[in-house]
């Protein structure tokens, strides 16, 4: 079995056609089902299943594929390893963010470990939180950052940053009015939320919030993006929720921030890493992610 062979097979099992893979491969077709056919013969099993209907994944190449992803994963972070030890640096940490971190807490964290360790290359990683926790798990992240504690086991969760919630009011909106908006007002009006799949920790500490007021919601829309929020609430369709870092940090004028009158509104983030040894080098990037807390 070659390096070549897991090559092959990927792109099979992407394209699901032989002719689009070997042109995908810039090979000829015949050696790409040769290759194929030593893989199987190889592992012992059939990967894929080929009749007139086209091309499919056996159940065990579907297994397989799986595995495969891993090591091509593993092998694409080899290489960036060893190109980052050859460009200098001695040390690498590999940070996941999800349900969007403000940019003026990571920025300030960022500026402080290039200047006492620039020797360590930081890499940020933006995915969704279930992502970020599958990651954590196979070694593909030391550390994230997420709105949520529900990490499950062999994670730690720490609280860090805990920022006040605001209303995202649309320019020439009545709520205007008020400089601090009572929550169970700002629901009498139509609302722009995130789906949770796609912010999973802010939707579940909003929703707790919500629920607190035993007042139904009425949602306009459900969104993917911190970006498609504001162009929704810009556009008038509803209100909308943000950090207060995360809000201030744009400059969009069709949009308006205001504090919530209750200020216990506020959302936690959290924090998280294998609950196994941190290396010396995460041990200083969470010393210094605390100082940004302290300093804030």
């Amino acid at each position: 079995m070659e390096l070549r062979h897991f090559r092959y097979f990927m792109a099979v099992a992407e394209e699901l056609h032989f002719g689009r893979a070997a042109e995908r491969l810039h090979i000829e077709q015949s050696p790409l089902s040769r290759a194929i056919k030593e893989l199987e013969s190889d592992l012992g099993v059939q990967l894929f299943e080929r009749d007139r209907h086209g091309t499919r994944l056996t159940w065990a190449g579907q297994v397989f594929l799986k595995d495969i992803q891993r090591v091509n994963l593993a092998l694409e972070q080899a290489r960036t390893n060893v190109r980052s030890a050859a460009s200098g640096y001695r040390g690498i940490l590999r940070i996941a963010l999800s349900d969007g971190v403000a940019p003026q807490r990571m920025g300030a964290l960022l500026a402080l470990c290039r200047k006492e360790e620039p020797e360590v290359d930081i890499r940020l990683f933006e995915v969704s939180l279930a992502q970020q926790l599958k990651g954590l798990r196979q070694d593909l992240y030391d550390a994230g950052f997420a709105r949520s504690s529900k990490a499950g086991e062999g994670i730690i969760a720490n609280a860090l940053w805990d920022d006040p919630l605001m209303i995202v009011i649309p320019a020439r909106h009545p709520l205007l009015s008020r400089k601090l908006i009572p929550l169970a007002e700002a629901l009498t009006f139509p609302l722009i939320l995130y789906r949770p799949e796609a912010y999973e920790g802010f939707h579940g500490q909003l929703d707790r919030l919500l629920q607190s007021t035993a007042i139904q919601p009425n949602v306009a829309t459900r969104v993917t993006t911190f970006n498609s929020m504001l162009a929704f609430v810009s556009g008038g369709y509803g209100l909308g929720f943000s950090s207060e870092p995360l809000i201030t940090a744009f400059n969009y004028p069709e949009v308006v921030p205001r504090a919530l009158a209750d200020e216990s509104a506020r959302m936690t983030t959290y924090f998280l890493r294998p609950a196994e040894q941190a290396s010396p080098e995460l041990e200083r990037f969470m010393a210094r992610a605390y100082d940004i807390t302290s300093n804030a």
